[in-house]
């Protein structure tokens, strides 16, 4: 579906209906009619009322994890979905009043689970041969739970524009994105605002300006999806746009839901002009906010909070984990001063879904969608002669590692020219999940959907012999340094630089060594192709996944090199049809311990 730009005129009186007006006929924050009818005794000078957030949902409706068939669990032990949280919600509702409250989110829904994929691939919700498609269960889910605002996430591109705006029309409440802009008028292309008014019998309502602000690196993450279609300036930029265009409309708060964390990092180094994780840089270059709903980062923070240092004012952040692990609470004091609400406090926590149940209501409307997919990823689809397992996949070379290489090397070599078929061909990948295990005997969907958890697509990219060293030194610094003669332990090696697995790449098609008694930069020694040195003018073609070839996680070189293949077709997919048309996955074909750890050459394990 085109993106349509709108003209000044239209967009002006868009965002005044998104905002300041229209809200009264069904805004969760509307009083009931007997309250609002009843007269007080005298006007209130003090009011309160709580903003409620959630973010990085990912699809996850109820306590499950589909990749193991059974219910979530982590070492700390959380719960997740949608389904604890709505009655953390509803707990909320009845303590303050439903007029006291609103319910935003910070981004990142429609993809994350096999739930996710389903309903945008196997059953997607924009339809098949001209028959209508199912509602996405998130958007029933919110629907519900009355959900007053949503930021766009990075991830709600995943599967392109069309599936995003059918998302966006099965929804009861508009996704913004201040900063997701038609790439040829440069003028919005979602809602950047909405306003909503907390009636307050006596006195005047409070009008509570909410601005969506989403991730600059979709421009790279998925560039597939929106080139030439979308553009993503910076959080910082947009904010100092629309905030003081809220303050106009007479805000009396300036609530901001923001998919970017709050520590001022990048992971794609210089590849775009804006920073990925902005909220901390917002609060304080931008005055006029009150608080922030972050998201992103997938960290807890219940309560963080930023000076601005053009008023000195304190602006409250908090970011609710994400899953549905947890909820923000924003609470908000104000004060009517000469007929205008002022803000006097604002405070936030963070409570644990793992202390409620599941929602009945939301159970109820979500149960056959969830049947459905758990239906579909105990699907065999073959047999494996030995058990796979990823978890030591981040220190040592393992076959299951191997399979995806194979799968990755043997689509780009299907596609490339007679010219570049001449050319060694290699793979990078990296290790997404240790708890992945592909067993021996049948292997169904979610065993190989369990190790390829993203929805990637594959590039052939070409670099010299140098540049790939350059690629494999990036890569190494994922290890700590651990001088010679130092015992290496697995729990703590990787990961330094916070660098986490999702970034780590290594390499089929070459061996090398990866020397971590070395400094970084030093650590990648006898980089050899079929016994032989690689040279620095050799050139390769790499096997490479989208995120990765459009600059994610800042490796060097890759986002400019030159493309030998391109493909829509999904890794994961690509993996499971490979299952599928052998029958039987053999790591004989496939494995090859081609890279090791070493302190001074001599091997770790």
């Amino acid at each position: 579906m085109p993106v349509n730009p709108m003209d000044r005129r239209e967009f002006v009186k868009k965002s005044a209906v998104t905002g300041a007006a229209v809200v009264a006929a069904g805004a969760v924050g509307a009083a009931p009619a007997q309250a609002a009818d009843r007269k007080p005794e005298h006007t209130p000078r003090t009011w309160s009322f709580s903003i409620l957030g959630t973010t990085d949902l990912h699809s996850h409706v109820f306590d499950w994890d589909y990749y193991t068939d059974a219910a979530y669990k982590d070492s700390k032990g959380n719960s997740v979905g949608v389904a604890r949280v709505a009655t953390l919600i509803k707990q909320q509702r009845a303590a303050k009043g439903e007029h006291r409250v609103l319910l935003v989110d910070a981004g990142d829904i429609i993809q994350g689970t096999s739930l996710a994929y389903y309903y945008a691939k196997v059953d997607p919700i924009t339809g098949t041969d001209g028959h209508k498609g199912p509602k996405h269960p998130m958007a029933v889910a919110m629907n519900a739970m009355k959900y007053d605002a949503a930021a766009l996430g990075n991830h709600e591109f995943n599967y392109g524009i069309d599936t995003l705006r059918k998302f966006e029309s099965q929804c009861h409440f508009p996704l913004l994105g201040a900063n997701a802009l038609d790439a040829k008028t440069l003028r919005p292309a979602f809602h950047p605002y909405t306003v909503k008014r907390i009636c307050v019998p006596g006195a005047p309502d409070i009008k509570v300006g909410i601005l969506g602000l989403t991730n600059p690196g979709i421009a790279l993450w998925d560039k597939d999806n929106v080139a030439g279609k979308m553009v993503f300036p910076g959080l910082v930029e947009q904010a100092k746009k629309y905030v003081p265009r809220l303050r106009a409309l007479g805000c009396d708060v300036v609530f901001l839901t923001d998919h970017s964390g709050l520590d001022g990092s990048s992971s794609y180094g210089s590849e775009l002009p804006y920073v990925e994780n902005a909220s901390n840089l917002v609060a304080e270059q931008v005055p006029g906010i009150d608080a922030i709903l972050v998201g992103h980062t997938h960290t807890e923070v219940s309560s963080y909070t930023v000076t601005n240092k053009e008023t000195g004012k304190d602006v409250v952040l908090s970011e609710p984990y994400c899953y549905g692990m947890r909820l923000t609470v924003f609470d908000f004091e104000l004060e009517l001063v000469h007929g205008q609400w002022k803000v006097t406090s604002t405070k936030a926590q963070t409570l644990n879904s793992n202390t409620v149940d599941e929602d009945a209501e939301i159970t109820g409307l979500l149960k056959a969608d969830h049947d459905l997919v758990v239906k579909y990823v105990n699907t065999p689809v073959g047999t494996c002669t030995a058990d796979l397992s990823a978890a030591e996949s981040c220190w040592k070379d393992v076959p299951i590692m191997d399979f995806i290489h194979l799968v990755q090397a043997k689509a780009v070599a299907a596609g490339l020219s007679t010219a570049d078929a001449a050319l060694p061909l290699i793979s990078v990948a990296a290790p997404f999940s240790r708890t992945a295990d592909i067993p021996q005997g049948d292997v169904t969907i979610r065993d190989v959907a369990g190790l390829y958890i993203y929805d990637n697509t594959l590039y052939g990219k070409k670099l010299t012999g140098a540049q790939l060293k350059d690629y494999l030194e990036y890569a190494a610094k994922y290890y700590h340094q651990v001088p010679s003669g130092t015992k290496v332990d697995t729990a703590t090696v990787t990961n330094a630089n916070s660098f986490w697995d999702y970034m780590y790449d290594t390499a089929a098609g070459v061996d090398y060594d990866i020397d971590i008694a070395q400094p970084e930069g030093s650590r990648i020694k006898n980089l050899s192709y079929k016994g032989a040195a690689v040279t620095a003018d050799q050139v390769f073609v790499v096997a490479v996944n989208n995120y990765r070839a459009n600059g994610g996680s800042g490796y060097p070189h890759i986002a400019s090199a030159d493309i030998a293949y391109s493909s829509t077709d999904q890794i994961r997919q690509l993996m499971i049809d490979y299952v599928t048309s052998k029958g039987t996955l053999d790591p004989a074909d496939f494995a090859a311990a081609n890279w090791k750890l070493t302190q001074d050459g001599t091997p770790v394990f």
